[in-house]
């Protein structure tokens, strides 16, 4: 007979953020539980809100299934004494596992014999099994965690009811001073106290009491009163995801409706109203058909329409609060200039440890100048950038900023505008932030590209020579999200950046007057690291095999995009039918070229060569070697895997370690020269090839 068990965590509200990572959680532990107990089911149902997390299974077997087993016991010769009877040794085994001597059979691994018995191990009944998730309940694990009364034991918040029901009857645990009922509790202020006959009454008997438990099937009824108030007044309202996952979180019985703010606040920018009412305020925004703004707002309850004119009067008021206050700081900070403002930077710390931020945006403006010149900017775009990074963090001490943390850079982008700044200038000003998350958007310029990464490369590049380097999850500086951010602009501008460019810069920043009193040259490998690592992480997300993403972040050649394109190209070729025979010959290359002592490797004495594969080879690998500066990496594989064959007649002919000491490191001088020329592409000793 199948059965269904319904578990409910009952609990003080959750912060919103945290509803639907715990319930995919519960989820998931509860699959791998019963997994792991052998109890059948056909599906998990999860329930959520900000006052319960909860899950339906369906489709439970009665029992575990029995199972024979046959376990492995000590060698025969410890399970005998010299005597020939059973020593402590195999009486204690069999006592374990709740059989006799008598049971013992012996059987030969890998030329011994050992002890072996079989055991038959009844199934547990579902309902002892199901006891067992009170562990799992106790086992999950939160972004912040919090005691309550007397207690040690943590939680997300403090557990108010439980429920544990497997058809109509209850399963008895308890956790602190809570033991699992049949009875759940409706919306705070419309429902009340539920008993429930059996676990399948569970969603309708919670929305008779104003609980929609389904956060899906509540978030489409919260989607759909919205868009039935955009149609109604011909509307315009985008549906946020984040926000609308957020208020979904935030109520059991959604309610949505409409406010509205004094049109005179549509003098403020449009980042500015919408920030604050979406969030501060938690409101959808309002645009008319044309993409205009409106000065209105929607909103969602946590409850019925009854005296819906009093909450939106309330928000409203909150609402108007926040935007006069807007409106004072936009009109306040015009009063001064953007020189005024960078001025006032000279006071503001970047890091005590490191410089204020006015210095930061001296070491910046080199750096970025450095690099626009050997990314390939012309000199209007270097003079663009050069203003940009003089100015860029000019906003961090306006009062917008000030009240919006969020609106840095955009408001430096608006008020540059307003001061008279080129646009270029103003979008890049915007732009260095980018991307604010691993998988955000992109600098659309190459200005702001180029000073999104001078100011990233300026950040990674103190913070480690301050010695705060990330360690295990510790990132309190977002340094990795920033070294994500480098690469990904890296890769889709198609630039080359390599190790050397670091270094470059830092010399920069000397010749200029403006470095830190910081050693950041000691720095530059373990920043090329840290950013090569980066790229590991994002090959690995692409599915890109472990081996090939291996060989090019183990290689020497310290170009990001190189990295990329290799995996690429890698990628792209691993199922070539000569593929195994490619790498095969370029790796027996790269072993016997290790060999070599580097004091010893000169160029090549072609008067040395004893037989036709070694000029035949030299000329091979000089030919790739004078085109290599010309060729994609896609071309240099192909000039590479074309060396196979010359590679595999060399080896047939040539004994490299040879009797004659000059000969020898003629020849491993040759085979370094290719050795170097393959390490370009990575470390193909990596490569697991079949």
């Amino acid at each position: 007979m199948a059965h269904t068990f319904l578990l409910e965590i009952g609990l003080e509200e959750m912060p919103a953020h945290v509803v639907t990572p715990s319930i995919q959680q519960l989820v998931q532990k509860t699959k791998k539980y019963l997994k792991e107990q052998r109890i059948s089911f056909d599906d998990i149902k999860p329930f959520s809100t900000p006052r319960r997390l909860a899950i339906q299974i369906s489709g439970l077997a009665d029992k575990q299934p029995d199972i024979d087993q046959e376990v492995k016991g000590p060698a025969k010769k410890i399970a005998l004494d010299k005597d020939g009877n059973w020593s402590k040794a195999a009486q204690g085994f069999t006592r374990g596992q709740g059989v006799t001597v008598d049971d013992i059979t012996f059987k030969e691994l890998k030329g011994t014999e050992y002890v072996y018995v079989e055991k038959h191990i009844a199934g547990q009944s579902v309902e002892s099994v199901l006891a067992g998730l009170k562990d799992v309940v106790t086992g999950m694990t939160f972004p912040t965690m919090m005691k309550w009364g007397s207690y040690h034991f943590e939680y997300i918040r403090p557990i108010k009811w439980l429920v544990a029901l497997l058809d109509d009857k209850v399963i008895p645990f308890q956790i602190l001073d809570i033991t699992t009922d049949r009875k759940t509790r409706g919306h705070r202020f419309l429902g009340k106290t539920i008993t429930l006959a059996n676990a399948t009454d569970y969603e309708d008997a919670l929305k008779n009491e104003f609980v929609i438990a389904d956060a899906k099937k509540r978030k489409a009824e919260i989607q759909q009163q919205i868009e039935k108030i955009a149609a109604d007044n011909n509307w315009v309202i985008k549906l946020n995801p984040d926000l609308l996952e957020e208020v979904n979180n935030l109520v059991e019985w959604p309610t949505a409706f409409t406010g509205g703010f004094d049109e005179k606040y549509l003098a403020i920018p449009d980042e500015v109203l919408i920030t604050s009412m979406r969030d501060h305020q938690r409101f959808f925004y309002v645009l008319d058909q044309n993409g205009k703004l409106l000065p209105h707002f929607v909103s969602v309850r946590n409850g019925n329409a009854d005296h819906i004119q009093n909450v939106v009067a309330g928000n409203e008021r909150v609402l108007a609060a926040r935007l006069s206050d807007a409106m004072f700081f936009y009109e306040e900070d015009q009063k001064q200039t953007v020189e005024d403002y960078v001025e006032r930077l000279k006071s503001v710390s970047f890091h005590d440890k490191i410089s204020t931020m006015y210095d930061k945006m001296q070491r910046v403006a080199v750096i970025a100048e450095n690099l626009g010149k050997k990314l390939g900017l012309d000199d209007t775009q270097i003079k663009d950038l050069v203003r940009a990074a003089h100015i860029y963090k000019f906003d961090l001490v306006t009062g917008m900023v000030g009240e919006f943390a969020e609106l840095q850079g955009v408001m430096g982008e608006k008020y540059a505008l307003l001061n008279g700044e080129n646009p270029v200038v103003a979008q890049a000003i915007r732009e260095h932030y980018m991307p604010i998350s691993a998988d955000g958007d992109l600098p659309e310029s190459t200005v702001g590209a180029v000073l999104a990464i001078a100011d990233k490369i300026d950040s990674i590049l103190t913070f480690f020579a301050a010695g705060m380097i990330p360690s295990g999850s510790n990132d309190p500086y977002a340094l990795r999200r920033q070294a994500t951010g480098i690469v990904r602009i890296i890769r889709t501008n198609k630039w080359h950046f390599n190790q050397q460019m670091v270094e470059d810069a830092i010399a920069a920043e000397t010749s200029a007057n403006v470095a830190p009193d910081l050693d950041q040259k000691a720095q530059v490998k373990a920043v090329g690291d840290f950013l090569r690592d980066r790229i590991k992480v994002t090959l690995l997300g692409e599915k890109v095999k472990h081996d090939i993403v291996d060989a090019v972040i183990g290689g020497p050649n310290t170009d990001l995009l190189d990295n990329f394109t290799s995996a690429q190209v890698l990628s792209d070729h691993q199922n070539d039918d000569d593929f195994k025979g490619t790498i095969e010959a370029l790796t027996r290359v790269l072993r016997i070229a290790q060999k070599a002592d580097k004091s010893k490797v000169t160029a090549v004495d072609t008067s040395l060569f004893d037989n036709d594969s070694e000029p035949k080879l030299h000329d091979a690998v000089d030919q790739v070697a004078k085109q290599a500066s010309e060729l994609d990496i896609a071309a240099y594989y192909d000039a590479l895997a074309a060396l196979k064959s010359v590679i595999n007649d060399y080896f047939e002919a040539t004994m490299v370690m040879a009797d004659d000491e000059q000969v020898k490191d003629n020849r491993l001088s040759q085979l370094s020269q290719l050795s170097d020329l393959i390490l370009h592409l990575g470390d193909l000793n990596q490569l697991i090839v079949k």
